[in-house]
């Protein structure tokens, strides 16, 4: 099945990029395009595609408008295209219902084949072009494994649709806090202050993003920064530059890992939303280490492919909506912490 997709941009020369990038991937293909918002919402009563890009900074009717207009109007999914002019709209999409984002090619003239690569596996991963088979094993074999008695952190990893799940988990931790909480969600460098922000400004406890070496608090919930991964060292952050891991970076693997080894059996970990494996070889970790992981199921992940293989892997302890892994964590703090 080829997957169709409207391109929508105020710039003509930036369509033809966009749709000239799109159209060498194999089993996508763009069916139609659009110079602005106007524009996009009169062709979709005539054309409706699978998947639609989005500027976010047109003229006219800019992104968050023409996206709130598609979320009101029309059942279609949409990835936003954004610079880092517009990281603070670009989650304020997110959290509307933009499906994912992709930062715009910096050299129009030697576009990296990293860009077109993301851009077809988000793609692909929003709209699958084939049946997925049903998950071989939901939990972990250890099927008698007791919730810790006491937790002394939380570690939770995202990705596609992770922004908006995370932006309703936030919600839920109550102000009696007094571990901290460790959150990698793949988003490239500068969105992620902007996500921190946003975040900490739902929430009833301190978000920040993570500094290199600083001491860990009690209480903090700490974003990893985009372009690095980060490590628990004993009491600090660690964050380092290093090569990208499931071709991201900040990946999940390397904070459950190390949080593990520092909060053994007292560690909880949640896997969210996301296309990929990250963060399954990290929840074997802490299952090894007898600390306890929590899936977001099928029916409410926006991509189920994290949690899918972790869940797959047999290291997750239990499969949970995204209302109730709200409700968990909630309960945790409450009386485990």
């Amino acid at each position: 099945m080829t997957i169709q997709i409207m391109v929508v941009d105020d710039s003509a020369f930036m369509r033809k990029v966009i749709s000239d990038q799109i159209n060498k991937i194999p089993n996508l293909s763009v069916c139609v395009t659009a110079r602005s918002g106007e524009d996009a919402l009169h062709k979709l009563n005539k054309v409706k595609p699978d998947l639609i890009t989005l500027d976010i900074e047109m003229t006219g009717m800019n992104g968050l408008e023409t996206l709130e207009k598609i979320k009101t109007e029309f059942d279609i999914p949409v990835i936003m295209l954004s610079s880092h002019s517009g990281e603070e709209m670009t989650i304020t999409c997110l959290e509307k219902g933009a499906m994912d984002f992709v930062e715009k090619p910096a050299n129009l003239s030697d576009i990296e084949e990293s860009f077109t690569l993301e851009l077809g596996s988000k793609i692909k991963s929003i709209v699958p072009s084939v049946e997925v088979k049903p998950v071989m094993k939901q939990v972990s074999d250890n099927k008698g494994k007791a919730f810790p008695t006491q937790i002394k952190a939380i570690v939770i990893g995202a990705s596609t649709g992770g922004p908006k799940a995370l932006m309703q988990l936030i919600k839920c931790i109550p102000e009696s806090l007094k571990i901290p909480i460790f959150i990698v969600q793949h988003m490239p460098k500068g969105f992620t202050k902007s996500f921190s922000n946003r975040l900490n400004q739902e929430a009833s406890v301190e978000v920040v993003e993570a500094t290199h070496g600083e001491m860990i608090r009690p209480g903090v919930v700490y974003v990893a920064p985009g372009d690095y991964h980060m490590r628990i060292d004993g009491r600090t952050i660690q964050l380092s530059e290093e090569e990208k891991i499931h071709s991201v970076r900040p990946a999940v693997d390397p904070l459950f890992h190390s949080a593990s080894k520092v909060y053994g059996k007292h560690l909880v970990g949640v896997i969210l939303t996301g296309m990929g494996s990250d963060g399954t070889d990290g929840m074997k970790v802490i299952s090894e280490n007898g600390g306890f992981n929590i899936a977001q199921n099928r029916e409410t992940s926006v991509v189920y492919g994290m949690p899918r293989r972790a869940a797959e892997l047999g290291v997750v302890d239990e499969v949970l909506s995204l209302d109730m892994i709200g409700t968990k964590i909630d309960w945790m703090i409450r009386v485990k912490q």
